[in-house]
């Protein structure tokens, strides 16, 4: 499995075009239908995942300097919270 959102972009053009195929039962529609509000639901969850890594990169390289230690600090807090 790939995981670029290149490849969730191209997920759901092929779905859009099942959804769109001529001849398709009302079975098979309703098949479609879950199947794209599956897709759609996962898709949500990526973009906004990949959306709130963007803002953390944004929040680094424009104020890093500020959390460099505070950062630093929750890492190193958070990896001795398993031992």
């Amino acid at each position: 499995m790939k995981n670029k959102l290149t490849d969730l972009n191209n997920h759901l053009f092929a779905q859009l075009e099942r959804l769109s195929e001529e001849g398709l039962t009302a079975d098979q529609i309703d098949i479609e239908v879950k199947r794209a509000d599956a897709i759609v639901a996962v898709s949500d969850q990526i973009v906004s995942t990949a959306g709130l890594q963007l803002k953390a990169v944004q929040v680094l390289a424009n104020h890093g300097d500020r959390f460099k230690q505070p950062l630093s600090t929750m890492i190193e807090d958070r990896s001795r919270e398993g031992v």
